[in-house]
């Protein structure tokens, strides 16, 4: 018999959407087409949790962190009268920059030592980031006066201090090239004081709102003695402007004395972490997609065995294994490609809702979190990696089961 290419699949949906003369074999599909279809929707609905708090951590950092930020390759200081920063501060699409000397300190508060990390900044600061939002308070955002320095700290280190009105506070950093004097370790450090602006701020971030306290870049230089001297150029776009593009010149700008970071590689460790959670929550739900996927061997296989009578028909037409073999292939693909669409469907269908409405919620009471409902961000690419995923394993799963048992019953 010549069998044209699309015969086989027409047996194939006859076989999957018609009434069989065994009850059990209609159950039996229904089954296999749930399961991938609830295994697809599980894997969509877990990836888009985490892009959900991916993205609401990012939003988060978005406030203190720049668009761009330039740091030295070698070492962790650079002139900040460097050419090659200067050139980057003057390129077109750069709309303002500011400088920034980053490093650990100790506060003594009422007797009682704290490490932090002091980061001194220069006015262009509230221009290059959005920190003017996130801080609170009753004072007026500001880092110096004359003969007058001024410290904003994270809210959880505003707490530690004993809250936003702590006065004037005393700072110290071990002094440059010298050994710690045991007998008199006080000569060993620059102390110099910071005094309250009545302001936070809330990243809602330990790292920072716990360990971060902002002062003017002046008086950091001072307290380090690193005249002169940066750890890094913060840089925000003009409006418009492609973050990758200009991040793509810079590079070419900074050669290999200076690393260009965007928001993402600021934070690459915590996206690392949150990457490899992702990666391993995917791996772990498309086994379980693949034992979902044996049913539709148990739907196939009862199928070729209520099915022989008719086989035997075909081949008495001429027909040869081959189409018989594709005519059951396609019938657990069609399981497999319809259990994929259906778990596509309603797994857009969860996640949608769960944005409207917030039926999963993270807490028993409102404010217990940033969020009161778990975040839910469907990304293109999730979408279809996760239909192909489901596609692939799902055809592979079928492939061998269906060539034996077609060669041991038909």
């Amino acid at each position: 018999m010549k069998h044209r290419p699309k015969l086989p699949l027409f047996f194939a949906l006859r076989y999957l959407f018609s009434r069989k003369r065994v009850g059990a074999i209609n159950i039996i599909s229904g089954i296999s087409v749930a399961g991938v279809a609830f295994g697809t929707a599980a894997l969509l609905c877990t990836m888009s949790v985490f892009n959900g708090f991916r993205d609401l951590i990012g939003s988060l950092y978005t406030a203190f962190d720049p668009q761009i930020e330039v740091v030295p390759a070698k070492g962790k200081l650079a002139a900040a009268d460097d050419p090659v920063l200067a050139r980057v501060r003057q390129h077109p699409l750069v709309e303002a920059a500011s400088d920034c000397l980053e490093d650990h300190a100790l506060i003594l508060f009422r007797g009682r030592p704290c490490v932090i990390t002091l980061k001194g900044v220069d006015d262009q600061f509230d221009k290059v980031t959005d920190i003017r939002s996130i801080l609170y308070g009753e004072g007026s955002y500001r880092l110096q006066g004359p003969d007058i320095h001024y410290g904003i700290p994270g809210i959880g280190l505003a707490s530690t201090m004993g809250g936003l009105d702590y006065g004037s506070i005393q700072i110290c950093a071990p002094r440059k090239g010298e050994k710690v004097n045991l007998t008199n370790p006080g000569e060993s450090f620059n102390t110099d004081d910071v005094n309250s602006t009545g302001l936070c701020f809330d990243v809602h971030q330990r790292k920072y709102d716990e360990n971060y306290l902002i002062t003017s870049l002046a008086f950091a230089q001072n307290l380090f003695e690193q005249p002169g001297l940066i750890t890094g150029v913060e840089l925000r776009l003009k409006p418009g402007a492609d973050v990758a593009e200009v991040k793509d010149d810079l590079r070419q700008v900074a050669g290999d004395r200076f690393r260009v970071l965007d928001q993402l590689e600021q934070q690459q460790e915590m996206f690392n972490v949150m990457n490899i959670e992702k990666l391993m929550a995917f791996l772990f739900l498309t086994f379980i997609l693949l034992v979902a996927c044996f049913n539709i061997i148990g739907s196939v296989s009862m199928l070729i065995i209520d099915k022989r009578a008719d086989m035997e028909t075909l081949r008495n037409l001429g027909a040869d294994e081959k189409l018989i073999f594709r005519i059951f292939l396609y019938e657990g693909r069609l399981i497999t490609l319809l259990g994929a669409t259906l778990g596509t469907g309603f797994g857009l269908l969860l996640c949608w809702l769960q944005q409207t409405f917030g039926f999963l919620r993270l807490g028993s009471s409102e404010g217990n979190f940033i969020i009161d409902a778990y975040p839910v961000s469907i990304h293109a690419t999730d979408v279809a990696l996760i239909f192909f995923t489901v596609l692939v394993v799902g055809f592979a799963c079928v492939w061998y089961p269906v060539r034996y048992l077609s060669r041991k019953y038909l």
